[in-house]
Formats: structure tokens, C-alpha cells, sequence
């Protein structure tokens, strides 16, 4: 495989911005696929930011940056749902449907995104609940549940598509110390035994002395560790 298919995010002296104020200055990285990195900044740093430019939410102000193949300085319309369907995002507050239990909201995704064969998408929901340990939980609804079951649902729901890559945005924050430990596990196990490209985003210093590699903001420039 040529290295550049490989590499599934590429920001090249990038300025990135929250809104119309820029946080970023000439960020340059990369992100190969079955990776496993950890960007650390502190709180108004410009964690959330560099997602919401990776989903293409934030038009970059400067420089250039490809996610999945896909330029993010030229995306625009339907290229941009089709490059959020290769890429899974996990949030700090699970944002679960509270009205719906463990099945119904990952159906709900797998509809939005036109699986219409209920059998392929029964088979996919078992798939990823087996993957997050969550199997047993099906059908309970969201309230039943604790913060760290409802944090691996949410995870189970970023995953239901099969992302190239998977992007998780302070996702222990709301989490004891042993819960944040066990979903951290859990991530490293969705590398190890699926190969899943995963950046975690934190305010932690010490969860970056985990990982492969330790991307930290520190004012407005990328230094890697």
C-alpha cells in the first residue's frame, strides 16, 4: 500500500479557527491508518476546534488539510455528509436519545444512513455492542444505565458505520477514575484487536503517557511528543 493511502489526516501549516477567531496556528500532522493518538491541550486551547475542522464544521483559515482523501478546503455539499459517514465521533456527554433504548439508538443512525435491510442491520448493532461489551444492555434505555455504559453506547453508535477513523472528544471527562480507566482500555482494545484508527482529545497530560503518540497544544502551536 503507497504511504499516502495510508495516511488518513494530513493538516499542513493550518491555521484553524473557533468561529472567525483563530486558536491554531501552522498545525502540522498526521494521522496513518491504526494509529492511536492523544491531543492534549488545556480547556480553550483549540482541542474541540481542530474536530470541528476535521468534520469540515470549521473552514480552515489558512494552509491546507485532507481527512479520508478528501481536501478540506474544497468540500462542500454532499461531500461533506459523505466524509462525516467515514468518520466516528465520540462526545464527553454521551448525547443519547433518552427516549429511546440501547437498540433503538443505534438503529436510529444505521436508518439515517440507509441501511435498509433489517437483517444487515440487527447484525451490525450486535457487532458493535459485542465490541463495547454492551451486549447484555440492548434493550435497556439510557436512563438505566450508568455514565460508563452509556459512554460505550455512545461509542458502539460512533462505530455502527464502520469509520476509517475514530475521533473521541474528552470522553471520560464526566467519568470516576476507575470508569475513565476502563473506557481507555477499551479504546486500546478496539485498536489491538480491530486495528481502529482512534484520536482522543484531553485536558489529561497523564492519558497521553498511554499512547502511541502525544500531540500537545501549547500557545496555538502543535508540538509532538
Amino acid at each position: 500500500m503507497p504511504v499516502e493511502e495510508n495516511i488518513l489526516v494530513n493538516f499542513t501549516d493550518a491555521t484553524v479557527a473557533n468561529g472567525e477567531a483563530p486558536v491554531l496556528y501552522e498545525v502540522n500532522f498526521d494521522v496513518h491508518k491504526g494509529d492511536f493518538v492523544y491531543i492534549v491541550g488545556k480547556v480553550g486551547s483549540g482541542k474541540t476546534s481542530i474536530i470541528r475542522s476535521i468534520i469540515a464544521e470549521n473552514p480552515l483559515q489558512g494552509g491546507s488539510a485532507t481527512v479520508c482523501g478528501m481536501d478540506l478546503t474544497k468540500i462542500k455539499g454532499s461531500q461533506i455528509s459523505r466524509l462525516r459517514r467515514k468518520i466516528g465521533v465520540v462526545f464527553q456527554d454521551f448525547q443519547l436519545l433518552m427516549d429511546r433504548s440501547v437498540h433503538d439508538n443505534l438503529e436510529f443512525v444505521l436508518k439515517c444512513t440507509l441501511w435498509k435491510d433489517e437483517r444487515n442491520r440487527e447484525k451490525r448493532i450486535d457487532q458493535v455492542l459485542n465490541a463495547v461489551g454492551m451486549t447484555t444492555k440492548k434493550h435497556k434505555m439510557p436512563y438505566q444505565l450508568s455514565g460508563g455504559e452509556q459512554q460505550r453506547v455512545a461509542i458502539a453508535r460512533a462505530l455502527i458505520n464502520d469509520p476509517a477513523i475514530l475521533f473521541a472528544d474528552e470522553p471520560s471527562g464526566n467519568l470516576d477514575t476507575k470508569t475513565k480507566a476502563e473506557i481507555h482500555q477499551l479504546f486500546f482494545d478496539l485498536r489491538d484487536k480491530y486495528g481502529q484508527t482512534i484520536v482522543i482529545v484531553t485536558h489529561d497530560p497523564d492519558l497521553a503517557k498511554m499512547c502511541d503518540r502525544s500531540l500537545f497544544m501549547r500557545d496555538g502551536q502543535f508540538v509532538e511528543e
